[in-house]
């Protein structure tokens, strides 16, 4: 018989401030009760029953559709169901997601104008997915005692957090609710322990504004930044976070008790992460994913699920033209995927469009760095297609195929990572972008070699990190809702950003 914590019956709620408090207060329940079992087991009780903890749902009820006129007001492409009937999802952290969710409650408030329904679902909450951040109380479990977990409480199950919904393939049994979110509970705990494991950081530090690069040079220099940012006083940034949980706080800002936790890693994780942070998760994260499409989407399937306002690509290609020059720049335009690592998720006749606002961030920023504006920009970065591939050495297959191929899609550079990761983004309706520096032209005779390459390096990345860091400052500008294009929502999709 199951041993679960005392029930909580479903409530109604008007306000979103309340269906928050609702969510905390069944939320904090359930994750005590998994904990203190947890602490009991490991001490070496039994327990009375197979313990279980389940997360809390939020569901909306629904007769009508949403009035253009009203959509039209609000100039969001989110906030609200596809049409009439029952939508629901199971929530996790709180803590983390608060003002997500506090927003996502308010707009279907407001667009809907029926009450928000949370209680506690069925769904298990994984012991793994309970333990608080520098909890390791399993490490002092014997194995026989450690294989005994799997009787007395539940493990993650891979049926309960698949991609589904954001592949567009999920279709509801009869009697069962519609989404209300592209992720599960269980999905998102999954690749926020993912997150830890991967990157060296906690989820918590992460921003809504992420560049990824493939080349350490790049994290090199935004450390360097991100200290220089902590001794000024006045900067908007207030705490750099590195691998590890090492947080240096802003000169004057009082460290507190948590950055304690913080230890160099004796080793830097596969994938580390660096976070140059803000108010409300405003600032900047930039991951070093390394080469090739695997680590592209092994790193954004995890990172989509924090609901970021963008992501962009920021590193070295291949130039395949011969006007260009090493240290130009690439604009991506359009993709040819060959990396093959999503063709299951996303086919390959799924058009992977430019987003307007990302594309005109980037290039304002380009011109803002480098001080070169109309012709004279277009003669160090150049607009067009980048190819993406999984073979790293592909101008060493026979026949020129790769190389006819890349001709007849116009395509003006090639890397490993670029399409990857913008396919992703559109898969989890993340706006994203991609500004490569062109490091080689091996179509060309250029190739990398030690003196070019050290001059490059230090000639470009410092000013390639700046634009980014720019585009960034322009898009939170802006204003985040407008990133949210319609473009990347399908038909039925689903109402939370």
């Amino acid at each position: 018989m199951p041993y679960m914590p005392p029930f909580i019956a479903p409530s109604r709620h008007s306000d979103p401030v309340s269906a928050l408090d609702q969510v905390r207060t069944i939320y904090t329940q359930q994750i005590d009760h998994l904990r203190s079992a947890m602490q009991r087991f490991v001490a070496g009780e039994a327990m009375p029953g197979h313990v279980r903890a389940c997360y809390p749902f939020v569901r909306i009820h629904t007769d009508t559709v949403v009035r253009q006129a009203a959509l039209e007001a609000s100039g969001l492409s989110y906030g609200f169901v596809a049409g009439a009937g029952r939508f629901e999802t199971t929530l996790t952290r709180p803590d983390l997601y608060g003002n997500y969710y506090l927003e996502q409650f308010r707009l279907l408030l407001q667009n809907h104008g029926v009450e928000l329904e949370v209680g506690t679902s069925t769904q298990p909450i994984p012991i793994h997915f309970s333990f608080a951040e520098n909890d390791h109380i399993e490490g002092t479990l014997s194995p026989e005692r450690r294989m005994l977990m799997r009787d007395v409480f539940d493990l993650p199950d891979l049926g309960a957090m698949d991609d589904g919904i954001a592949n567009g393939t999920w279709e509801a049994r009869p009697g069962e609710a519609q989404p209300l979110a592209l992720f599960t509970a269980a999905r998102v705990d999954y690749s926020l322990h993912r997150l830890r494991h991967y990157t060296g950081t906690a989820p918590d530090w992460f921003q809504n504004f992420v560049l990824f690069t493939n080349y350490q040079f790049y994290i090199d220099e935004f450390v360097r930044l991100g200290h220089e940012e902590m001794a000024k006083a006045d900067s908007d940034y207030t705490a750099f976070i590195e691998p590890g949980n090492v947080v240096t706080r802003r000169a004057g800002i009082t460290r507190e008790a948590a950055d304690d936790y913080g230890a160099v890693p004796p080793r830097l994780p596969q994938m580390p992460a660096y976070h140059l942070t803000r108010p409300n998760h405003g600032g900047i994260t930039m991951i070093n994913i390394g080469v090739g499409p695997a680590n592209a989407k092994t790193i954004t399937d995890h990172v989509a699920v924090l609901r970021p306002h963008a992501w962009m690509m920021l590193g070295h290609c291949a130039g395949l033209r011969n006007s260009q020059q090493l240290g130009d720049y690439v604009l991506a335009h359009a993709y040819v995927r060959e990396d093959h690592v999503l063709d299951e998720e996303l086919p390959l006749w799924v058009p992977i469009p430019a987003l307007a606002e990302i594309q005109l961030a980037l290039e304002k920023a380009v011109a803002d760095v480098t001080g070169f504006n109309g012709a004279d920009l277009k003669r160090i970065m150049r607009t067009g297609t980048v190819a993406s591939t999984d073979n790293r050495n592909w101008e060493l297959l026979p026949g020129n195929v790769p190389q006819r191929r890349f001709s007849q899609s116009r395509a003006v550079a090639l890397d490993m990572e670029s399409a990857t990761i913008a396919a992703n983004g559109f898969r989890f309706r993340v706006p994203y972008g991609t500004l490569l520096c062109v490091s080689d032209k091996p179509l060309h005779g250029e190739i990398k070699l030690p003196g070019m390459a050290n001059h490059f390096y230090r000639e470009r990345v410092d000013q390639h990190l700046r634009i980014g860091m720019r585009a960034i400052e322009i898009l939170r500008d802006e204003g985040s809702q407008r990133l949210h294009s319609r473009k990347l929502r399908s038909f039925d999709e689903v109402a939370f950003q």
